[in-house]
Order: structure tokens, then sequence, then C-alpha cells
């Protein structure tokens, strides 16, 4: 795992950044051969403008004069006379409505666009509101087209034709705005493929992170187990010496020694199976009203003999007025117990652990302090995760699972209540309980 963590987190990083470069440059692609159909198409919509523009509007009339005589001269020629312009023939408003069928012809539905027919010495005809303002920016974005509204070969004897000119302001954001969905899109599954990569990183370091506690675990279990194991092993083999058969006060010492480690060893499995029925969430409770109280006294007392191998001193201020809840009274014992032996395992000489209780209207306030190593901020952080244990300094005698504030928490939460740690480094810790109170009408 270790080796291959780092390789999977580069492999991962460089398709992710491979990604996002081949993304980069279809964008750029797509960007370029859109605006290359625009331009083409936009190229086609002046040239069928123009055309329907032309019709057969420009063709020259022959107009005779209504009085004085002949109306030949004497070449025998006609006089011809000015073509019809556009502005003669078609209001803006038409000439608007065939840009716009021809816009949305060639796809081109969504552009915006500005207008103008200018006469042969370059004066506007027709044009549309915005057509002045537009033609004279020249800073923002534009794309112009001009378009010669054609003639007939008879037209181009009698003078110059007619321009169409039109104007897309703000092109390039127009493109970009066509193709908004498609940018979003790409958005979106790219965050979302990004995301992925953090979620299987994620998973990743909490896999390695229970597979180092889960070996510490084992660890653990193996010394814990060991121990007992080895000491039962010697208090047989003493009990098969005839001596120690011989002397009655030898084979109860030795009886009693195997009691108290297979009691030992029992109670570890206990823990190992309170916390699989907490992997199943089938803690059962058996809830009675309980005098918290009493609860704190009866543990003190199972404790006493080590209590006094540390020369603790113990201060009790249980002043709530009301002690009583409900709860599991042997989780509940357990919870207070687990708090107990874990300040006075992770003590120094001269233990001295405070216990005060605290009633509000609706909770019953725990604290339990002691003037122990402490936790570091990363220990507090963590402490009710299961299978962590905090270092412990210059203390290599300090034992257990890691179990102990992990089944804390899960009692804590099963009784509907709340558990605060507070901790220094060489100060000490405080853990800060609250629990319901059995109202009277309940």
């Amino acid at each position: 795992m270790k080796r291959t963590f780092p390789a999977i987190i580069i492999l991962i990083s460089l398709s992710l950044f491979g990604l996002i470069l081949l993304q980069v440059s279809w964008f750029q692609n797509l960007l370029e051969a859109t605006r290359n159909q625009y331009d083409n198409n936009y190229t086609q919509v002046g040239v069928t403008v123009a055309d329907e523009l032309y019709g057969n509007a420009n063709r020259p009339t022959l107009r005779l004069p209504r009085r004085g005589g002949l109306t030949f001269n004497s070449d025998l020629h006609p006089h011809f006379v000015k073509p019809i312009t556009v502005e003669e023939k078609f209001t803006p408003q038409e000439v608007e409505d065939k840009i716009r069928k021809n816009f949305d012809k060639y796809n081109l539905k969504k552009l915006k666009f500005e207008f103008a027919v200018t006469n042969p010495a370059d004066e506007i005809e027709i044009g549309s509101k915005e057509f002045y303002k537009e033609f004279w920016d020249t800073v923002n974005n534009k794309r112009r087209y001009f378009a010669v509204i054609p003639l007939n070969n008879q037209d181009i004897e009698i003078g110059t034709p007619e321009n169409l000119i039109i104007i897309i302001p703000d092109y390039d954001k127009q493109i970009w705005d066509s193709l908004w969905w498609v940018f979003i899109g790409a958005g979106v599954f790219t965050v979302i493929i990004i995301a992925a990569f953090f979620v299987t990183v994620k998973s990743l370091l909490n896999q390695k992170k229970l597979s180092e506690i889960k070996s510490d675990f084992i660890n653990n279990m193996t010394h814990e187990f060991k121990t007992p194991l080895a000491t039962i092993s010697l208090a047989v083999d003493a009990l098969r010496n005839e001596k120690v058969q011989n002397d009655k006060e030898k084979t109860k010492y030795f009886s009693n020694i195997i009691k108290e480690e297979n009691i030992r060893m029992n109670k570890h499995v206990e823990t190992i199976l309170q916390a699989a029925l907490m992997d199943r969430q089938e803690l059962q409770l058996n809830l009675i009203p309980l005098h918290v109280h009493e609860v704190v006294q009866a543990t003190l007392d199972n404790y006493q003999l080590q209590l006094k191998d540390k020369e603790s001193d113990i201060q009790l201020m249980l002043n709530a007025k009301n002690d009583l809840i409900r709860a599991d009274e042997v989780h509940f014992s357990n919870l207070i117990s687990n708090l107990v032996d874990n300040a006075i395992k992770y003590s120094n000489d001269k233990l001295r652990i405070v216990i005060s209780t605290h009633s509000t209207k609706n909770y019953l306030v725990i604290r339990i302090e002691d003037n122990g190593i402490g936790m570091s901020k990363e220990s507090v952080k963590r402490i009710f995760e299961k299978f962590y244990r905090a270092h412990t300094g210059n203390l290599h005698n300090v034992k257990g699972f890691g179990l102990g504030m992990s089944y804390v928490k899960t009692v804590i939460d099963a009784h509907k209540g709340k558990i605060k740690v507070e901790s220094t480094l060489g100060k000490g810790s405080t853990f800060t309980i609250e629990v319901p109170l059995l109202q009277e009408n309940a």
C-alpha cells in the first residue's frame, strides 16, 4: 500500500490533467470551427439578401413624356430614367425581415445584427436604428459584411449599384453565447470528475488509515492476550510442581492468579464484542430510572486499589439538585468507568481527579477533570474514533484496544446526550457530558 498509493495518486493526477488539456484543445477547435461556419453562413446571408433586394425592381423603365410631341432623339434612342432603388421598393422593416429570415435559414437564429442600404454615393438610404452607433464603434469586436446589390446588363450602362451592409455587434461574444450549453456541460462533467478524484483519494487515505489502525489493534490485541496467557501458563506449570501441590497457600495463590487472568481475558473479549455490536448498531438499552451520583460513587469504589497506587486526590462535587435520568445501568456505568479509567491510565504521579455535577432545566451535566498528560489538538479531534489511541509520550504501560472512547460516544448518543472534550498537553483533560434528565411527568 505504501508503494502503490503514491503511484495511484500520480496516475490519476496525470489522467485528470491530460483530460483537462484535451478538453481545452477541443474547446478551441470547436470555437474555431463554429466561427468558420458562422463566417460562411454569414457571407451566404449577405449574397442571398442582396439578390432578393434586386429582384426585378432595379430593371430600368421606359417613360414617355405626356406632352411635347416626339419622345425620340435623332438617333431614335429612347431616354432611360434612373432605376428604382431599394428604398423605393422596400421599407426598413421588410429589409430587416428578409435578413432575419435568412439568418434563421442558415442557422444564425440567435445572432443580433444591424444593417443599412447605401446608394452609389455611399449615402444611407435605409438602415436600422443602431447602425450608425455600431458602424462607428471601433472598440468592440464586430463583424461587417458588404454585399453589392446586383444590376442587370442594361443597368450597368446607367449607373453604379447599391450596397447592403450587415454588422454583427460583439461577434465573438455572440458565438460564445451560442455555445454556452456545451461549455457549461463540459465544465459540469469536469467538476464531477475532479470531485470523483478527490473522493477516491480521500477513500484511499481513509482505507490506508483504517489499515494502519487495524494493524495497531491486532498488535495491541496480541499483546493484551499474550500477557495473561503467559501468566496462566506459568501458574499452571507451578501447580504441577509437587511442592506447590502440598502447600495450600501457594496452590490458592496460583489458582487466584489463573482466575484473575481469566477475568482479565474475559473483559478483553467483552470489549471486542461490544465493538462488534456497535459496528452493527445493535447496542441494546434497558432504560430504567437511574441516580447518577450513585453510579459515580460505585465506580470510584471499584477503582480504590488503583487510586491508592497513584497517590490520588479525588474531589467529588456532586451539586446537581436532580441527578435522576433514564439510562441503561450497565452501559452508563461502563461509560463512567471508562472515563475514570482513562484519567488513571493517562496520568503521572499524584493524580488529581475532580468529578462535578450540576443540573439545568432539562439536562444533567457531568464533568470529569484530571491533571494527566493531556492530549494534542489532533488527538482531541480523533479521540472518539474507533481503534484510535492517543500518543502517550513517556508512558509505555498504557494498554488497551482504542475502543473505550468510541464506546463512550456510542453510549452517549444512544442516550440522546452530548459529550465534549477539552485538553492541553501536559496539563490534563476535561470531559463534559450532558444527559437528558428524567422529567417528573415522564
